[in-house]
């Protein structure tokens, strides 16, 4: 694990009482001009000579203490020339060598250690404890210095505090800044609105503002980033630009540069984001130990949990809730994790989403699942899966496009829906469905309760011959009416059909059996077909009757006809035969008639 730098590799010299500017540096020849100054009657201010309490509420004790005040009031100066050109200037308290040695007018001071707020001229309201505080201060007010050179270039900056030694040291026009702790706010300049708070932060700030660091070398290295936070030690430690960035803990964002809009709470989260080739780590938010601790440049991801998001170094638009969430994801987006060790071996996966510990764990680039629950799709490493519950989808591998609802489903199948388990659930109610009118295909279930309809397809289909006589075994079943117990059929509606019980006496085959084998209903599609099948074979029967009945009316039309034709026939022969028989008759009688002639 790479651990922050805390400390710069140089620390800044404080400046050298010796390293004074001009007018400092000349002190000496002013103040011997002045002790010649002083020996000529007309010169002092005040009479008698300093050493002690005089008019208007001054008190003076040292020399040239006080030295040209005039109509000033309520000053006190002790020390070697102390306030020495105050003239009326008020309120203010000058202890030490030098103290508000070039005050004139400035009022409400208080300077104490040798040379504090030597060159504050109309300054006011400013406070300065320790050597050279606020020494160069000239216009600047309402500031409090604390320690040796603390605010030492301050000339107009107002509003600052600097407590520690060479706080604030190289601060001009900056207002608004506290800084606490030695060399915190070192270099700022003029930058305006900063807190430092722990040896060593903000240490290289020069134009930054608005910035709060706390912990050693906390923003050590920010120069012009402004509106940062950074709390802990090495926090924001390498931040030169970046802005509105937040890190709390040792290590946060400490290799941060250029990065916006970050937020890093816990030991070393976000500990490397930084700048490559101008493209920056912004908006990323990290709260946990080495949470996002190898994200560069990876923007505008979550997360909450030590180890959270760790390895993840381009990545976006991530969300690790947990720990080791996320734990491998290095460039996977827009993944959304909740629950330890959720995603854990993702690593350039993405539009995953993960909720309860381990979830989609062993995914490594499959995209867009979705898995909530203990161990859901642990095990997967596909993509556009769905797994909600205890273990769902737990069994999946490498398949694809499956939706496993309490269920662990099958290694390596695809496109499959799975809700439930046998071994859990016996019963199943779904809200509208029963009395909705659709047209389509029946739904069927088989003892695995797999969902789909009967297939008639001869691709579905082995072994097909006809159905012959094995049908007129349903010529033995006995269809009953009935009403179904009351926990079955509250309403208790008349029912028909047949008792499974009876039926499989008839034929084994047409009855279903339930998980525990016994005979649980009736197959009544087959029954239908088995009934087709009789009609069919009664109608061929009927059929064929028919066509014999046809045929005998044919032939008895026919009959009929020959009979008809045979009757005129004989009816003609019958009158062939009387006519016949008529001449016969004449013939006989005519002898007879010539005989009695005779």
């Amino acid at each position: 694990m790479n651990r922050p730098n805390v400390l710069p590799t140089t620390i800044p010299p404080a400046r050298s009482p010796v390293e004074r500017p001009p007018l400092r540096r000349g002190s000496l020849l002013i103040m011997l001009a002045l002790v010649c100054f002083c020996l000529l009657p007309a010169g002092r201010a005040i009479t008698p000579a300093p050493d002690g309490g005089y008019p208007n509420g001054n008190t003076a004790e040292g020399g040239n203490a006080l030295l040209n005040l005039t109509t000033g009031t309520d000053n006190t100066a002790i020390g070697n020339n102390a306030l020495q050109n105050n003239t009326t200037g008020s309120n203010n308290t000058a202890n030490g060598f030098g103290a508000l040695f070039s005050n004139t007018s400035g009022g409400s001071n208080t300077a104490t250690g040798v040379e504090a707020l030597f060159n504050n001229t109309t300054g006011t309201q400013n406070t300065a404890t320790g050597v050279e505080a606020l020494a160069n201060n000239t216009t600047g007010g309402q500031n409090t210095a604390n320690g040796i050179n603390a605010l030492l270039s301050n000339t107009t900056g107002s509003n600052n505090t600097g407590n520690g030694a060479n706080t604030l040291l190289n601060n001009t026009t900056g207002s608004q800044n506290m800084a606490s702790g030695a060399n915190a706010l070192f270099f700022n300049t003029t930058g305006s609105g900063n807190t430092a708070t722990g040896a060593f932060t903000l240490v290289q700030n020069t134009t930054g503002n608005d910035n709060t660091a706390n912990g050693v070398g906390a923003l050590g290295s920010n120069t012009a980033g402004s509106t940062n936070t950074a709390t802990g030690v090495g926090a924001l430690f390498s931040n030169t630009s970046g802005g509105d960035n937040t890190a709390t803990g040792v290590g946060a964002l400490n290799n941060n540069i250029a990065g916006f809009g970050n937020t890093a709470n816990g030991v070393d989260a976000l500990l490397n984001n930084t700048t490559i080739n101008g493209v920056s780590g912004d908006n990323n938010t990290a709260t946990g130990v080495s949470a996002l601790q190898n994200n560069t440049t990876g923007f505008q991801n979550t997360a909450n949990g030590s180890f959270a998001l760790p390895s993840n170094t381009t990545g976006i638009n991530n969300t690790a809730n947990g720990y080791q969430a996320l734990v491998n994801n290095t460039t996977g987006n827009n993944n959304t994790v909740n629950g330890v060790s959720a995603l854990q071996g993702n690593t350039t996966g993405s539009n995953n989403t993960a909720n309860g510990y381990l979830a989609l764990l062993g995914n490594s680039k499959g995209n867009n699942n979705t898995a909530s629950g203990f161990e859901a799709l642990a095990n997967n490493t596909g993509s556009f899966n769905i797994a909600v519950g205890n273990r769902a989808g737990a069994n999946l591998t490498t398949g694809s496009n499956n939706i496993d609802f309490g269920n662990v489903g099958v290694a390596g199948e695809s496109k499959t829906i799975r809700i439930g388990s046998k071994a859990t659930h016996i019963a199943t109610f779904i809200a509208g469905i029963s009395g909705v009118p659709v047209t389509g295909t029946q739904v069927v279930v088989n003892s695995s309760g797999k969902l789909g309809i009967a297939a008639s397809s001869a691709r579905f289909k082995e072994a097909i011959k006809p159905m012959d006589n094995a049908s007129e075994a349903i010529l033995a079943l006995k269809p009953v009416s009935f009403r179904y117990k009351e926990e079955v059929d509250p309403e208790r509606i008349p029912q028909f059909g047949l008792i499974a019980e009876e039926v499989e006496k008839v034929n084994s085959d047409l009855v279903v059996r339930g998980e525990d084998g016994k005979v649980m209903t009736v197959r009544y599609e087959a029954v239908n077909a088995m009934l087709l099948n009789e009609f069919l074979k009664e109608h061929r029967s009927v059929t064929e009757q028919q066509t014999k009945v046809a045929e005998q009316d044919s032939t008895i039309a026919e009959l009929k006809t020959t009979v008809a034709q045979q009757q005129k026939q004989i009816e003609a022969l019958t009158a062939t035969i009387q006519k016949v028989s008529d001449q016969m008759e004449l013939a006989k009688a005519a002898p007879q008639i010539v005989a009695d002639n005779q």
